[in-house]
């Protein structure tokens, strides 16, 4: 796909990952928003990116997607791409019967939202010459990570919607890729790696944004970058070693 001249809303765009393929769109001469829940995230973001536009919303409540796409839609109609990066994970106990309130807020946060996202910009981006979805998962889509077991579900049914979506919108200019990190250094998963004594702090955000863009531009629609591909190609091995 093309790389540059392009309009991209990222969710969850104000810190890590988001911010990174942000950064890196920004570099190759595009218009970029971003949204996040932290206004003093966002206007962090701003400063060291005064390109970049900046709207605060809480993506997890359905009546606030609505108000927001409505408004991303006035204010900046040449929107031709959409990336669902916004994304929370909690270590959760699934056994304990408390655990709901926790779980719930995972699943509208990482995948009601970017489903929901996707159908109210779907209509407006169809009438683009050029357009993409961006949906952004995880290795742990793959081959999940126990001690996070309701992030790790609701990336594998992202990546389940995102081939679902594909063969949707395959009549349309609509174009739908999955991204799928692997670890990343960023503040996500850095309590709970520290807790677990982990070594591993991943790749750098930016690795991962120069990752994802060379997907993109090579029409990759389902990239598994870094150590994701490994849990991709062999999930049935991955979850025992991953999880002693």
């Amino acid at each position: 796909m093309e790389l540059k001249g392009n309009t991209i809303l990222i969710t969850g765009g104000a810190t890590g990952i988001g911010l990174a393929m942000a950064e890196e769109f920004l570099k190759l001469g595009n218009e970029v928003v971003v949204c996040g829940r932290r206004m003093e995230k966002l206007n962090e973001a701003k400063r060291k990116f005064p390109a970049l536009h900046i709207v605060q919303a809480d993506l997890s409540k359905k009546e606030s997607r609505i108000n927001f796409a409505k408004s991303i839609l006035e204010k900046t109609p040449g929107i031709n791409i959409l990336i669902n990066n916004a994304g929370i994970q909690n270590e959760t106990n699934i056994t304990d019967p408390d655990c709901n309130d926790s779980m719930q807020e995972e699943v509208d946060t990482n995948f009601v939202a970017p489903v929901h996202l996707s159908a109210l910009f779907v209509a407006h981006l169809k009438q683009k010459k050029e357009a993409a979805i961006i949906n952004i998962s995880s290795g742990l889509a793959f081959a999940p990570l126990a001690i996070v077991p309701v992030y790790c579900a609701t990336k594998a049914a992202l990546h389940s919607v995102s081939l679902s979506l594909r063969h949707q919108l395959k009549d349309t200019s609509v174009r739908v890729f999955e991204i799928a990190p692997p670890i990343v250094d960023t503040n996500l998963d850095r309590g709970a790696r520290d807790k677990r004594g982990m070594e591993n702090r991943g790749i750098t955000a930016k690795e991962f944004a120069d990752g994802a863009i060379d997907a993109l531009k090579n029409d990759v629609f389902e990239a598994a970058i870094g150590m994701a591909a490994g849990l991709r190609e062999k999930r049935e091995l991955a979850f025992p070693f991953m999880n002693k």
